[in-house]
């Protein structure tokens, strides 16, 4: 059986053994119920509270947060207003009939005040209870514990004891169902059920998951005898009996079903437990005890961690929600709860590994080392990556899960490639952002940098930069060693195909051997269709005009499902892709780019890279891949508890490493943003596959707009130091990855510092009015 049950827990979660972060507010110890072995229900003290104030309340969930907590497990006795008129004066006091309307208010005041997840233990509940609940909670959960009618007898467990009866328990789990709540359930061995008994329990759990899907968790508790009880001296079930009801639920209830067993409850043995096919440790405090078995104290995380990984598995951190729940959080939460489970989630649904986000300094990191063998299916599909297999989405997929030791190999592998390929040199461009206009048509939910016409209460006032301002811009890059300028801008509802031409001209015209890097796909597409022109002839006519590359942005991410939500009114996938395809044909290379660390997940990042992938090896035009981690401070699906944080650090060296793997040999060049990561960032990710720098940028908006902390320029002295920090070779690259001369290189070292820029404000104009100025004075 234990065999089985391993097997099975494997398939289903591979190594993943998860637990979460909690602490315990035990809102009320009153109960109406009297089970026989019960020592967290309390009859009222004179002169005690008959509830956790306020400030109790939230004094516990502060310190939960200051641990780096991220669920608040709110557990309280069965309805005490219905046997105690001390819990009904005091809930009037508190100005509640019910303890559920207090418990509500409390968690909806953890919430707001400190950011933890309230799980909510309350007993049976009504529909209507349970739907409130729902509008404050992540999660609820009510153990099931038996369904034997028997045990409610005279001298029998749950005798006296009206919330136990198994048919109320198990209409509080179908309504629970019903409602779509992610819910925790289980049972409770050794209370006099018989091992039949237990398997009734377990199949009819099964079978209101298989309706209603919303089970999130089954919990096998052993009884243990408490002094002061009827059952102090009860015997306990032993080991065998614990291990044998375990493998029993996961043959029951199959592979995918998460299976907890609390880790406390069997002191010193507790690693035998994953023996038989747990892969939950469920929450472990470290700020609060254990208030339904005080006696048996959690243990440490690092103990749990060491016991979990000498049994081949590994110990991830989870939210009090599932990470199915989690991600599914249109079908499985309140509205009011989905910002709050993003702010604390990666793309897997797990709980975020720290408080970094991108643009936010990076705190020094430690690596733990870790007993644990590489997992054998990632050290194969790294084996298949690195001689250029093609990755398909699984396995791709697979790669982004990987944590811990696997986490190390797939990063030392792809810098292995990438040292095979590149060597040790470490490039960078010197170039000038020029973002002509940040007023833009189109409604991005990830994007701070674009405002409306005349939007002042966004972030930053709307400008149109003058052609002048451009022009002089570009010259100063030129004098301080630029070799580049890339120009990009919001899609300004006046601009016609004619703008993007004679942006190009006056740039050309002004400095003749400057690179000219400009115009993303959209910008394209937008000025072609406003001439009337197909694609390919636009951008014959922009290259006519002087352009040299194109930027592979607005890609975002590479498949509708996410740009359904996150740009509902850009190119969608397939017309990203035409116009970059069309860009290659007619002589254009471009770079690619992914922004992720939104609402995407790892299957959406290997989708996008098979097409990357796959275009390229049609055309051959890309130069290189850029990752570009979302910034989400001020983006305004951030700003509105859209969005997850950005992707974890973890995410992001594993993007840079994933990328050199997966797009082996067909793309050379992959970068690394400074400018969203900071220094330790980016050399994290120089050490992860990662070649390239990108840009000094001279002047950076977009990710500053966003909230960044790093900063408008890097410039090539302190990009060279950072280079050298790593131990390899710095070299200045032209945007075609070619030789630099050295009188450039040697202004660029020697720049003076930028003057102010001129940010034109946007001018009343119909449309065409400044594009008709223009081919008056470049037209040939």
């Amino acid at each position: 059986m234990l065999t089985a049950a391993s097997a099975l827990r494997d398939e289903g979660h591979g190594r993943v053994q998860s637990w979460s972060r909690k602490v315990f507010i035990p809102l009320t110890q009153l109960c109406r119920n009297l089970c026989y072995y019960c020592t967290f229900s309390q009859p009222p003290r004179p002169g005690e509270n008959a509830y956790m104030t306020r400030d109790e309340v939230l004094a516990v969930a502060r310190a939960g947060k200051a641990a780096g907590c991220t669920e608040a497990l709110f557990t309280l006795g069965d309805k005490p207003e219905l046997r105690f008129a001390a819990a009904r004066d005091e809930l009037a006091r508190l100005g509640h009939a019910t303890t559920i309307s207090y418990l509500i208010e409390m968690a909806a005041a953890v919430r707001d005040e400190t950011g933890l997840l309230p799980h909510i233990n309350a007993g049976v509940m009504t529909r209507e209870e349970m739907a409130a609940l729902r509008g404050v909670s992540v999660s609820q959960g009510l153990m099931l514990e038996s369904v034997s009618d028997r045990l409610c007898q005279k001298g029998e467990a749950h005798y006296r004891s009206p919330d136990k009866e198994p048919a109320a328990r198990l209409e509080t789990i179908r309504l629970a169902g019903e409602l779509q709540i992610p819910f925790t359930t289980g049972i409770l061995i050794g209370i006099g059920e018989t091992r039949g008994e237990r398997i009734e329990a377990l199949e009819a759990i099964r079978d209101l998951h298989e309706t209603h899907g919303h089970i999130q968790e089954v919990i096998v508790q052993n009884f243990r005898a408490k002094e002061r009880t009827v059952m102090a001296h009860a015997p306990e079930p032993d080991m065998d009996e614990l291990l044998w009801t375990i493998a029993a639920a996961r043959l029951i209830l199959g592979p995918q079903m998460n299976i907890q067993a609390p880790p406390n409850l069997s002191a010193a043995d507790f690693p035998r437990l994953l023996s038989a096919g747990i892969n939950d440790w469920g929450g472990v405090s470290p700020v609060t005890p254990d208030h339904v078995n005080p006696e048996a104290p959690w243990p440490e995380v690092e103990r749990l961690r060491m016991a979990t990984e000498g049994e081949g598995r590994m110990l991830v951190a989870r939210l009090p929600v599932y990470p199915a729940y989690a991600q599914d959080n249109a079908r499985w939460q309140d509205r009011a709860m989905v910002r709050h489970i993003l702010a604390h989630a990666d793309a897997e649904g797990f709980a975020r590994e720290d408080r970094w986000s991108p643009g936010i300094a990076l705190e020094p990191r430690i690596t733990r080392p870790s007993i644990l063998p590489v997992d054998p299916k990632i050290a194969a599909i790294v084996d298949r990556a690195m001689v250029g297999a093609l990755l398909d989405e699984e396995e791709i997929a697979t790669l982004f899960s990987a944590r811990e030791f696997d986490l190390e190999h797939v990063c030392d592998s792809a810098d292995a490639v990438r040292e095979q390929v590149i060597g040790d040199t470490i490039t960078y461009v010197v170039n000038r952002n020029i973002n002509y206009t940040n007023i833009c048509a189109y409604k991005c939910s990830f994007c701070a940098f674009s405002k409306g016409d005349k939007a002042e209460e966004l972030r930053g006032k709307p400008y149109d930069l003058d052609l002048e301002e451009v022009v002089r811009r570009t010259r100063e890059a030129w004098e301080r060693g630029g070799t580049e300028v890339c120009l990009q801008g919001g899609i300004h509802p006046h601009y016609t195909g004619d703008t993007y031409i004679n942006l190009a001209k006056a740039v050309r015209a002004a400095v003749p051997d400057m690179h000219i890097h400009a115009f993303s796909p959209l910008e394209v597409s937008q000025g072609a269709a406003t001439l009337g022109l197909s694609v390919g002839h636009f951008l014959l006519r922009l290259k006519e005009a002087g352009l040299d590359t194109l930027p592979g942005t607005a890609a975002e991410i590479l498949d509708d499902e996410v740009r359904a939500i996150i740009c509902p009114d850009k190119l969608n996938t397939e017309q990203w892709l035409d116009v970059i395809e069309t860009a290659h044909k007619v002589g254009f290379t471009t770079t690619a780019t992914i922004m992720f660390g939104h609402v995407d997940t790892p299957r959406h990042w290997a989708r996008h890279l098979i097409r990357i992938r796959d275009l390229q090896r049609r055309t051959g035009g890309f130069t290189e891949f850029v990752p570009l981690p979302f910034v989400h401070m001020e983006a305004p699906m951030g700003v509105r508890g859209e969005a997850r944080h950005g992707p974890t650090f973890r995410e992001v060296r594993l993007m840079h490493a994933v990328a050199r793997l997966a797009l082996h040999p067909h793309i050379r060049s992959i970068q690394t943003s400074w400018v969203k990561l900071g220094e330790e960032g980016v050399k994290a990710c120089l050490t992860s596959g990662a070649n390239d720098l990108g840009g000094t940028l001279m002047n950076e908006s977009i990710s500053r707009a966003a909230g960044t902390q790093h900063g408008q320029e890097m410039p090539p002295a302190a990009m060279e130091a950072l280079i050298r920090s790593l131990g390899r070779t710095p070299r200045q690259r032209s945007t075609a990855y070619g030789a630099v001369s050295e009188d450039m290189h040697d202004r660029g070292m020697a720049a003076a510092d930028l003057t102010p820029m001129i940010l034109t404000p946007p001018r009343k104009r119909a449309r065409g009015d400044r594009n008709e100025q223009e081919n008056l004075i470049y037209a040939e």
